[in-house]
Parts: C-alpha cells; sequence; structure tokens
C-alpha cells in the first residue's frame, strides 16, 4: 500500500533543496523581486540610521542650557521621523510588491498539485486518506507563504542588520561591544535552533494527531448514513474523542516545551542587554562616551533582538514549511501506475468496436481476478456481462477505463490497443451510468450538465426526458435549481441513478457502460428507463454489467463469469435452453421476484 504522508523527522537535515524547486516558481515575476529587494536593503539602511539620529538629538539636548534653543536640532528631529515613517513605508512597499509573487507562486503549485493528483491512479486514491491529504496540501501551500515572508523579509534581513551593526561598533567604540553582540547572538542562534529542533517531535505529534482527527471526522461525516443505519453515533464520537484526546496531549507537550524554548531565549537577550549597558555606563562614567552613545548602544541593542525574539518560532516554522512543501513536491515525484506513451494516438471515432484479448488481471498476486477472458463487441451491440459477486465483472468495466492495465493479452478499441491511446482520449469516449452514484454537492442541473459542460439548454432538457427525470424536476420547488446535498444524500437512489443516466446520455460517447444502472429502481421506473435506454443506445456500443437479468434479456449477447472466466456465452434463450448457470440465476431471482410480488 503506498502512503501519501511524509511525516517529519526532527533528526533530517532542513531541506534546503526545497528552495532550487521554489526558483522557477518566483521568476515569474523578476522586477518585482528586484524592485522588493532593494526596498528591503534601503529599510534596513533607514532602520540603521535611526539610533545614530537618536544619538546627536539627545547629544544635543544634553548641551549649554542657553544655547539650548539653537541646539536643539528640530532638523535631525524632523529627519528620525522621516527615516523612521521611510522604514515603515518601504517595508509595506516590499511586502505589496513580493505579495503578488507569493501568492502567484502558492497558486502555480496547488494547482500543479491538484492536476498531478487527478492524474495519478485509482490505486493511489483507494489508498488515501483525504482529510490528511487535504491537510497536507494546505500546509504546503501556506509553507510557500510563510517561507517567503519570513525567509526573505526577516531572517536574511536580521542577518545584514547583525553584521552592519558589529562592524559599526566594532570601528566606533571598540571590540568589546561587538564581541558582546557576537557572543550573544551565536548563543541565542544556536540555543534556538537546538531547542526548535528537540521541539520538533512535539510539534510532529501535534500535526499528526491534527491530520488523524480531521480524517476521522471527514471520514465519519462522508459516511453519514451508514452511521445512521448502524446507531453507531455514540460508537463515532468515542473514537473521535479519543483522536482528540492524542490532540490534547501533543498540544499540551507542544506549550510545555515552547516555554522552555522562550524561557532560555529570554535568558540570553537579558543578559547580553545588561552586559552591553554596564560597558555603556562605564564608558559614560570614564568620559569616553556620551549619553547620547549610551542611547545609541541601547537602541542597537534592542533592534538587533528584537526580530531575534522569534528565532525559534521562525526556524522551526521555516523548517516545518520545507518540510511541508517537500510533501508537495514528493506528492508531485509519485509516479502514476498509468501513463500515456509519449506518441500516444488521440482516439476519434463516431462508432465504436470493443475487443478483449485472453485478458488476466490481478490486484494482487495471489488473487487473480480475470483468467483468460475473451470477447467481442461488435460497433453498435449491446453485450451483457453477469455473473456472482467477485466474478470480475465491475473489473472489466475499470479495465476498459484504463484506470488499471491488464496483467496479460490486451484490450482494443477500433482495433488500437488502449495502451496505444491518450487516457482523455479514451475517456472521453465512453459513458458510464455508475452502481454507486456520487453526485457533487451543487444544483441538479449542475450535475447533470458534468457529463458535457458545454452542453446546451436543450440537449440538457433531452437528456432529463430520456432519463425519466421531467416529471421529478417538476415536482421539485426550486426545480433545476435544487441543491443534492453532499454526495446527492437529499436524493433517493433511484433519483439519484436517473440523474447519472441524464449525465451520461448527455456525454455523447459512443460506447456506454451501465453497471448495474437500475438496481435502485422500482420495478416501474426501470422498465420505463430502460426503454428509454434502449433508445438512447441505438447507434451506441454498450457494455451492461448486470445483476438482474431480467434487464438484459434482449441483449445481443449475455457473458456469465465464474471464478475470473467466461463460462457460458449466448443470447437470452439459448442460455436458458443451456440449462447452466445462467438458467439457474434466472430461476432463482424469477422465484425471489414471485416472493416478493406475493409479500406485497
Amino acid at each position: 500500500m503506498r502512503k501519501n504522508r511524509f511525516p517529519l523527522n526532527e533528526n533530517e537535515p532542513i531541506k534546503w533543496q526545497v528552495l532550487k524547486q521554489l526558483w522557477p516558481y518566483l521568476l515569474e515575476f523578476k522586477g518585482r523581486v528586484a524592485l522588493a529587494l532593494l526596498c528591503l536593503v534601503a529599510a534596513k539602511l533607514a532602520s540603521i540610521g535611526l539610533p545614530y539620529v537618536l544619538k546627536y538629538t539627545v547629544d544635543s539636548l544634553n548641551g549649554d542650557v542657553e544655547a539650548l534653543a539653537i541646539a536643539v536640532p528640530i532638523s535631525l528631529i524632523i529627519a528620525y521621523g522621516a527615516l523612521r515613517l521611510t522604514n515603515v513605508l518601504l517595508g509595506e512597499v516590499r511586502d505589496t510588491l513580493f505579495g503578488r509573487v507569493t501568492e502567484r507562486a502558492m497558486r502555480r503549485l496547488g494547482l500543479k498539485v491538484f492536476n498531478h493528483l487527478h492524474n495519478l491512479d485509482l490505486g493511489f486514491h483507494l489508498n488515501r486518506r483525504t482529510g490528511g491529504l487535504s491537510r497536507d496540501i494546505e500546509r504546503g501551500t501556506n509553507g510557500v507563504s510563510f517561507l517567503m515572508r519570513f525567509m526573505v523579509f526577516n531572517i536574511v534581513p536580521t542577518l545584514l542588520e547583525i553584521g552592519l551593526v558589529v562592524i559599526l561598533l566594532l570601528i566606533q567604540f571598540g571590540w568589546s561591544f561587538a564581541m558582546i553582540i557576537v557572543v550573544s547572538v551565536i548563543s541565542y542562534v544556536m540555543f534556538s535552533m537546538k531547542a526548535t529542533d528537540w521541539r520538533t517531535r512535539f510539534v510532529q505529534q501535534m500535526n499528526e494527531a491534527d491530520s488523524t482527527t480531521n480524517s476521522r471526522a471527514v471520514d465519519s461525516l462522508l459516511n453519514f448514513e451508514t452511521v445512521k443505519y448502524f446507531n453507531n453515533e455514540r460508537f463515532e464520537a468515542n473514537r473521535y474523542d479519543t483522536d482528540l484526546a492524542g490532540w490534547e496531549k501533543a498540544r499540551r507537550k507542544n506549550r510545555l516545551s515552547l516555554f522552555a524554548l522562550n524561557g532560555g531565549q529570554a535568558s540570553i537577550i537579558a543578559l547580553a542587554m545588561t552586559a552591553m549597558m554596564a560597558n555603556a555606563a562605564y564608558g559614560v562614567m570614564e568620559g569616553e562616551m556620551t549619553i547620547g552613545d549610551f542611547v545609541l548602544i541601547n537602541a542597537f541593542t534592542m533592534q538587533i533582538f528584537m526580530p531575534l525574539n522569534f528565532l525559534g518560532f521562525v526556524y522551526r516554522e521555516i523548517r516545518g514549511s520545507l518540510a511541508n512543501i517537500q510533501n508537495l513536491f514528493s506528492l508531485l515525484s509519485q509516479k502514476p501506475a498509468i501513463e500515456d506513451k509519449p506518441n500516444a494516438t488521440h482516439l476519434s471515432a463516431k462508432q465504436a468496436s470493443i475487443r478483449f484479448s485472453n485478458v488476466q488481471f490481478h490486484y494482487q498476486q495471489a488473487r487473480p481476478i480475470l483468467k483468460g477472458i475473451s470477447f467481442e463487441v461488435p460497433s453498435g451491440a449491446k453485450i451483457a456481462v453477469v455473473g456472482e459477486s467477485g466474478a470480475g465483472k465491475s473489473t472489466i468495466m475499470k479495465l476498459l477505463f484504463r484506470f488499471y492495465d491488464p496483467t496479460e493479452g490486451g484490450i482494443f478499441i477500433n482495433g488500437q490497443d488502449i495502451r496505444e491511446l491518450s487516457q482523455h482520449s479514451l475517456r472521453s469516449h465512453i459513458g458510464i451510468v455508475p452502481q454507486d452514484t456520487v453526485l457533487f454537492n451543487t444544483s441538479l442541473v449542475e450535475n447533470i450538465r458534468y457529463g458535457n459542460p458545454d452542453a446546451s439548454d436543450e440537449e440538457v432538457t433531452h437528456a432529463i426526458k430520456l432519463a425519466h427525470l421531467t416529471q421529478f424536476v417538476e415536482s421539485l420547488p426550486d426545480g433545476l435549481d435544487t441543491t443534492v446535498g453532499e454526495r446527492g444524500l437529499k436524493l433517493s437512489g433511484g433519483e439519484k441513478q436517473r440523474v447519472a443516466i441524464a449525465r451520461a446520455l448527455l456525454k455523447g460517447a459512443p460506447i456506454m457502460i451501465f453497471d448495474e444502472a437500475t438496481s435502485s429502481l422500482d420495478s416501474q421506473s426501470e422498465q420505463a428507463i430502460l426503454g428509454a435506454l434502449r433508445d438512447a443506445a441505438k447507434g451506441h456500443t454498450s457494455l451492461v454489467i448486470a445483476h438482474r437479468l431480467s434487464t438484459i434479456v434482449d441483449a445481443d449477447t449475455i457473458l456469465v463469469l465464474s471464478k475470473g472466466m467466461i463460462a457460458e456465452h449466448g443470447t437470452h434463450e439459448t442460455l436458458l435452453a443451456q440449462q447452466g448457470i445462467y438458467n439457474r440465476l434466472w430461476a432463482t431471482q424469477q422465484r425471489d421476484s414471485n416472493h416478493e410480488e406475493m409479500g406485497q
């Protein structure tokens, strides 16, 4: 079973290679990126200039009182305000410019993952956890935004500012001030990284608990009817609460570890600030420094440690963002089991014939499903496939759609091996009415039009008429605008299958597959729709997978599957005369039908 979860491991190195994979998404707006970086550098220069303006202002105010009116440099005060405003405005312009780049990268990456997931094979989607996968995608795309915002506008500018400040302190005030800053910053960074790496396990546990809880809730709500059928509301609530308890425990551990991280960071900052202020105060007392210098050093120290105060959070989030983005790229790196060949042919035909040639297939090596199936469906013919549950009837449909490829043998449409055709063109030639009809939580007309989004209103109305949906639509207060509910929950089984029939007819494909298409209909509706389907199927190649034998008595050929092989084939009358499997199935269903009528 393939997994679609990529858990974080605190022992793994940071995935910096993700930046290379993101780079193409950022180059779409090269000019914006360059201008944003220019604003970033200008803002930092203005930020470094602020403490100097403050120093000269304080020194001027600390001068001769009689000359105060002249000494107070109003221009410096104005310059201080102008620099602070410039710093803020440059930051806003930078964020606005780069915001477009980040949002476009999120959009491109999100769309690419969405399309890729639709291109992955059925096996992947049968094994996936919908809720957990959706959280992976959400965290990955949000990780792009966080990474760009904090990596480009927090970490890099802070390192640039620290470097400039250390150089200025070394030149102007000597090695002691520069050394305190260097040692403090290195200690702070090392402690934050080590503590954050230690905390990662708790963050990972919290994310896993969050995904598990979300998956449990989504799975339970999607199966709402099943829960009600078996009175298992309390059972589902207990399972959900168990997951929530795990989430609560993980959150508590995460919170306590955060306290340890923040406490250590605060201690380092406090020691650094104390050392810098004591050193500056000594310099003032010795007459080597002015009060303005004291204010300058205090401002520089606070200015450096303020952004570093969030380093643990930013480092963890950047690490997590890189891992979450890598999860998306890991999804993108998964190769579908079914892929088009480089020179795949585009199928284009108004009529189609189908041929299965010695088709063998298994989902698991030890359990073969089809064992050398061979049959042909001439263009315009109607072939029915019947047999006991597990005989391989629905597998034939999945192979024809090329959800899987045969283990041995081949499937041909108009003499072309479907493995040589593009999947899109192949599936565009096949319409299907599935046994389990799943509808989108939109209006009735949108669900019908899904068979052909470009169909006209007249074509939709015609399909509704053929599916005998007209009377039902007219009985609804909102008509075709009625919302069907999630997975069509507001419609009965028969109503959902009529919608599916209308949707398949609207597609207008030359090949029609009916997989137990009338299994949820009452006998009267069934016969009415069967008549409509017979008319609609004229000129189409039809493959009917049936349980009710009464629905396929008019088939040109009936294939009886047994243990993965064709045990019998022929018309309804021919098979009855053979007194074999089909005859026994027919007799059993007729007897059951008579019992039902007598019971009524």
